[in-house]
């Protein structure tokens, strides 16, 4: 049964490049129909009036990088997972997600892909966020670079794997560190079915990016975290010392990469660094989130259920005591207010970097990603300083009951 017809008014709604002041925005049948001020658009008699109380009309957010939310984790390999996961995500402001792998065995990496398909295919509106694809980024790590990854679950990109795993339909995005045996392969073959081909948790050279880059590669995982440094390389190759991850993705105006706002990863300075090399239209915000999201703090496991490693939560962070960081504990709607607050950069592109851009980055702009007419009626409400206040989904509320 098609959403019934609604229009968003007394509000401002936030375009890509700028906000329009005392808009509306109507949607009729799960799809945006205008945009534009409140004086110049018509709605039909039978519309439902939703008001934005002088808050902000926004596109609903897209996270290309999540692994998983209240207790679950895509790994655990289970439909119920990945629902709880996505209810949770939607929740916090994401209306199409691609849920992520982490290392693993075959087994447990291939029954994620199944269990992410089986939701895609038979989605509704309880199941929160829509898997727009899934994002196949573990196995593929440099040993140096897993970080607070299953270390056991970590090899060499293996065609007889990859490609068994790239025919089930599922998969948008696909990450392998540059330097391992086999990479190019990978890229290529991703490249091939017009995945976004990224590198990630690598201790790439410069030379090494450059060769990733000619076989398909274009964007970077969560930039300054488990990549490569100047350093990094030195201690590898000695000198003359080489550009590394860093300087390659900074140089190349091609490349895109990601930044986790949680507060916690990135410094104030490091946000607005990105930003201003990069720019909105090829720095993506992403959560990198965990099943400790809207837990209390504990104890919980990364990756799957059964044998992932253990990192703690304190409430504000998530990290393994006496290695660092593992992953953040927050949502795209914190992303993005952060991004805006802690950088000071201008509401519509803190927006775009959680919308548009990784819906360009990944092939889905046609559909979702800005408020602009024809596309689906994933729309936020949002006050001032965009705190989340409702989400619609296909112009359809979404309300959400936490996991207990």
């Amino acid at each position: 049964m098609p959403a019934p017809s609604r229009i968003f008014v007394n509000g401002a709604a936030i375009l890509p490049d700028r906000i329009i002041e005392d808009a509306a925005v109507l949607c009729t049948s799960g799809r945006i129909r205008a945009v534009g001020t409140r004086k110049k658009i018509k709605a039909p008699k039978d519309a439902q009036i939703i008001d934005a109380k002088g808050g902000l009309i926004g596109p609903g957010y897209i996270d290309i990088h999540v692994h998983g939310a209240e207790g679950a984790d895509y790994m655990d390999g289970s439909t119920d997972a990945v629902r709880t996961a996505n209810r949770a995500h939607a929740a916090r402001g994401t209306t199409s997600i691609f849920p992520t792998t982490t290392t693993g065995s075959r087994a447990q990496v291939f029954a994620m892909l199944t269990a992410c398909k089986q939701v895609r295919d038979g989605w509704r509106l309880g199941d929160g966020a829509r898997i727009a694809g899934v994002h196949f980024y573990g196995p593929y790590f440099a040993e140096a670079k897993v970080g607070c990854h299953l270390k056991s679950g970590r090899r060499d990109p293996d065609p007889r794997e990859y490609n068994k795993d790239f025919d089930l339909g599922i998969i948008g995005i696909a990450t392998c560190a540059a330097e391992l045996r086999g990479a190019e392969a990978f890229y290529r073959a991703a490249k091939k079915r017009c995945y976004l081909v990224t590198c990630g948790h690598s201790n790439a050279t410069w030379t090494e990016m450059a060769a990733a880059f000619k076989a398909g590669m274009r964007h970077v995982d969560h930039f300054w975290c488990a990549m490569s440094s100047v350093s990094s390389v030195r201690d590898l190759y000695g000198t003359p010392m080489q550009g590394s991850m860093e300087q390659f993705v900074l140089a190349e105006p091609e490349m895109s990469t990601e930044v986790i706002a949680d507060g916690q990863h990135l410094a104030p300075e490091l946000l607005a660094f990105a930003y201003k090399l990069k720019g909105a239209a090829r720095l993506c915000l992403c959560t990198d989130s965990n099943r400790a999201v809207g837990m209390p703090p504990g104890k919980y496991r990364f990756g799957p259920k059964a044998d992932g490693e253990w990192f703690v939560s304190d409430g504000q962070k998530a990290f393994q005591p006496g290695a660092g960081l593992a992953s953040s504990i927050v949502g795209m709607d914190t992303m993005v207010r952060n991004m805006a607050r802690l950088a000071r950069i201008p509401i519509p592109d803190a927006v775009r970097m959680g919308s548009l851009t990784p819906a360009e980055r990944a092939g889905i702009a046609k559909e979702v990603g800005s408020l602009d007419v024809g596309k689906r009626a994933d729309v936020l409400v949002l006050s001032r300083d965009l705190k989340l206040k409702r989400v619609f989904i296909g112009g359809e509320e979404f309300r959400h009951s936490p996991r207990q």
